[in-house]
């Protein structure tokens, strides 16, 4: 089978810039998919989320010999990152989770809005001055880097360099192709575990009202986490907590730039904030994909998946499935009712931790820039960055 007769072929000349019409072919065609390159993938909301709720693994320990698991261990590099609780089933991911929690409760992100409002309205303060910006450099990126380090308390860090790295690491979370890539991966992996471990070393001499403070000292029934467990749970926040957050809002700029219409009412109904936020998860996910293993043979549809299988959850597909959201699924409409049932979060015991911190981030940027600026506006085409699962704009020229 050639490479254009495939159902899924994600190295498609711009797959990765508009992946939607891909995803509603395979929904059509053949929604619970075996690849021929050894992975199974499932597009439709009901099958999405039963098999995010189902007892699966996401240990790549759990996979089948072949080159899905030859790449996983090529891609781990010997870094902490493969031990967060993103990476580990119970009773491991429980544990984590649950130590994790301690530090980071609902009460205290609500307790993080005004810090939130006040970066936001320096950035848009220089974005008015600059009139014409790219908004990815002046908002997207800056506002969650800054929001976890503040929430972590870190000393002042090499964003650049982290971004670059964090930017190679989170390539492990797709199919890759490039030998040359899955190396950077593993380089990345090392390089950002001894960075976080250099700031875990300061912040144990620097204790302070943090969350890293708290992590260090969390405990549940006299348990601690490790060393190990710790860089890698710091690591995934600054990793998927910054990264997811730079595609929720510069992919929902630029899904209310492309439609005016709900620009416009979202101008007129100030109070559709949050729920604009929802719908806009739902229509371009800052998270495309969620993988599960294997374990046993297991059913799903009228399909039997072999043990030791590594599926992949096609997020972004289920967010835009007909048979779930109806004939408008393709449209953006910020006063959707059932907006918030996405599963751009996940679901199950992996359901995002850092929700309502994005929510919140994603709800003052987007809500505060949006009434700045009445007219907001693309001053040039949108470069989406060729990730296929944290898929997001990397340049978003606009003008105020």
């Amino acid at each position: 089978m050639t490479d254009t007769e495939l159902l899924f072929n994600p190295f498609l000349p711009g797959f990765t810039d508009d992946p939607y019409p891909h995803y509603q072919r395979m929904r059509e065609l053949d929604p619970i998919h075996s690849h021929p390159f050894g992975f199974w993938l499932v597009s439709r909301y009901t099958d999405v989320t039963t098999l995010l709720r189902a007892n699966l693994s996401v240990e790549y320990r759990s996979l089948a010999d072949g080159p899905i698991a030859e790449q996983a261990a090529q891609m781990s590099g010997g870094g902490a990152l493969n031990i967060s609780m993103l990476d580990r089933d119970p009773p491991d991911h429980t544990r984590l989770r649950r130590l994790v929690m301690k530090a980071f409760t609902a009460k205290s992100i609500a307790a993080l809005e005004p810090k939130v409002t006040a970066l936001v309205d320096e950035a848009l303060d220089r974005i008015a001055d600059g009139g014409q910006v790219d908004l990815i450099d002046e908002l997207a990126f800056p506002l969650p880097f800054a929001v976890i380090s503040e929430m972590l308390g870190t000393p002042p860090t090499d964003h650049v360099r982290l971004r670059e790295l964090s930017g190679t690491l989170v390539r492990s979370l797709e199919v890759v192709n490039d030998p040359e890539l899955i190396r950077a991966i593993a380089a990345a992996d090392i390089e950002l575990t001894a960075m976080v471990r250099d700031i875990i070393a300061w912040k144990r001499d620097n204790p302070a009202d943090d969350l890293l403070t708290a992590l260090i000292a969390a405990e549940d029934d006299g348990d601690q986490l490790t060393d190990e467990e710790l860089v890698a749970q710091v690591l995934l926040l600054y990793v998927a907590g910054h990264e997811t957050t730079v595609n929720l809002i510069g992919n929902g700029v630029v899904a209310l730039l492309h439609n005016p219409d709900q620009l416009a009412l979202l101008r007129q109904r100030p109070d559709l904030a949050a729920n604009t936020v929802e719908e806009c998860l739902r229509y371009d996910s800052p998270v495309q994909q969620s993988r599960r293993i294997t374990t046993a043979p297991y059913e799903i549809g009228d399909r039997e998946i072999p043990a030791g299988t590594f599926v992949i959850a096609a997020l972004a597909s289920a967010n835009r499935d007909e048979a779930y959201w109806g004939p408008d699924a393709n449209e953006l409409r910020i006063d959707r009712e059932n907006a918030r049932t996405h599963v751009s979060f996940g679901a199950g015991p992996h359901h995002c931790l850092g929700a309502i911190l994005a929510r919140l981030e994603g709800r003052v940027a987007i809500g505060r820039l949006v009434d700045r600026f009445p007219h907001l506006a693309l001053n040039g085409d949108v470069v989406w960055n060729g990730r296929l699962n944290l898929r997001g704009a990397a340049q978003l020229p606009i003008t105020v």
